[in-house]
């Protein structure tokens, strides 16, 4: 049995990957224990794993929910430089308490997000195995691959290569505030030359909750890189929820963003004018006076099990958040996307890309606008064609299983893991 440690970004669309991963290893006889400060607790022990509070005197109870709100109400691409220094003083945190708190748990192993330097810098230091996981867009740097703050497609020709540099530029400088700790700690544990985010990822195992055919091209990927697909728990197997006989669209912004009354007005809107009857889980962003407001009386959930309600989906029309899309994809269901902020304006390209479904910038939310591309994606062959291979790949990826035997071939040899 090993003793494995979890440390994420203290946002559902990060933990519930961890989480799946974490609950198949245990389930394997391993020891898995999550790191952050207390507000995290309440996603962690309610699955009954263990969790050791961080960060009590700089990230009290509450912190978590304060600045929720704030990144709720986030718009664009950089609308994400207002709240890269609260993330900053997280990553901080983590850096300044990890290792011992590491050392104490006992820890043989670290699985760390992607984004979070903080598990990465920590597991070099104590001269640790770690696996980094992706569980949002891979941040692997890559010249020909534009920035993952920006709806770009990729292009071989010169004006594209300078684009992307330009761009990575301007992500850096976004990102500023934690590259700043990156370099603090990374100079302070003599780790060599670290000076942003990606330069914390794992030497020894990276896992991508992502597959090949939703992503741009790559041609250079380190050789412990390994897509497996979405990591996820087992989903119920159906849902007895009230359908009127018209087919069935499935409407999400995702955790953060679900208080936005006049984005689902305008799902509500195209989906009534569409012939659909539309699904909506609004993470208890809406109050019963929104709902009751929204056209077409459609079924409106704080949370569903994504999976189940998916299957029966002709069309999802969501925010871009990587989770969601790759549930939808996992159905074989064709999408609309509408990026609101982060990264969903690359995740809606990587869509469009696939030829899986339509992106929507947020200036052509018409109800009309919408409601063309929901009826384009549920009746052109194409979409639902592109969808269906998706699901096939995501199908073979392997999932939170082959996460789990990745990571299982990390303890067991002590030696990069290699595709």
């Amino acid at each position: 049995m090993a003793q494995i440690a979890f440390v994420a970004p203290p946002f559902l669309g990060h933990l519930n990957p961890m989480l799946a991963l974490a609950a198949e290893l245990e389930r394997r006889g391993h020891r898995a224990t999550f790191l952050h400060m207390a507000d995290v607790a309440r996603f962690v022990e309610t699955r009954g794993l263990a969790f050791r509070p961080l960060g009590a005197s700089s990230h009290p109870a509450g912190f978590l929910a304060e600045m929720n709100r704030g990144i709720g109400r986030l718009n664009g691409p950089f609308g994400v430089r207002r709240t890269v220094s609260r993330v900053a003083g997280i990553t901080e945190m983590l850096c300044r308490e990890l290792p011992a708190a590491l050392r104490a748990i006992g820890a043989d192993l670290i699985v760390c997000d992607q984004v979070e330097a903080a598990g990465g810098l920590a597991a070099m230091h104590l001269g640790l195995p770690h696996v980094s996981l992706a569980s949002a867009l891979p941040i692997n740097w890559e010249a020909a691959v534009p920035p993952i703050f920006t709806p770009w497609r990729p292009h071989a020709a010169p004006w594209a290569l300078t684009r992307n540099r330009v761009g990575h530029r301007a992500t850096a400088y976004l990102m500023r505030p934690i590259g700043s700790v990156v370099i603090e700690y990374a100079d302070r544990w003599n780790l060599g030359p670290r000076r942003r985010v990606d330069h914390a990822l794992s030497a020894y195992l990276q896992i991508a909750q992502t597959v090949a055919g939703l992503e741009f091209p790559r041609q250079k990927l380190p050789p412990v890189f390994h897509y497996v697909g979405p990591i996820r728990a087992p989903s119920p197997p159906g849902l007895a929820l009230p359908r009127d006989g018209r087919p069935l669209a499935y409407a999400s912004l995702g955790s953060l963003q679900g208080g936005r009354f006049s984005v689902f007005r305008r799902f509500a809107e195209a989906a009534e004018r569409a012939g659909m009857q539309l699904v909506l889980t609004h993470a208890g962003g809406l109050s019963e006076a929104q709902v009751a407001r929204l056209p077409g009386k459609p079924l409106a959930y704080d949370f569903l099990p994504q999976g189940p309600v998916l299957r029966e989906a002709s069309v999802a029309i969501l925010h871009g958040g990587l989770n969601t899309v790759l549930d939808a994809c996992a159905a074989g269901v064709p999408l609309v996307v509408v990026p609101i902020a982060f990264e969903q304006g690359a995740i809606a390209v990587r869509v469009e890309h696939a030829g899986a479904g339509i992106g929507l910038p947020r200036w052509r939310l018409s109800a009309n606008a919408l409601a063309a591309a929901v009826a384009r994606v549920r009746d052109e062959p194409a979409f639902r064609a592109a969808s269906v291979r998706l699901r096939e790949e995501i199908a073979r990826a392997g999932g939170v299983a082959r996460a789990a035997d990745l990571t299982e071939t990390l303890l067991r040899t002590g030696q990069p893991v290699l595709a």
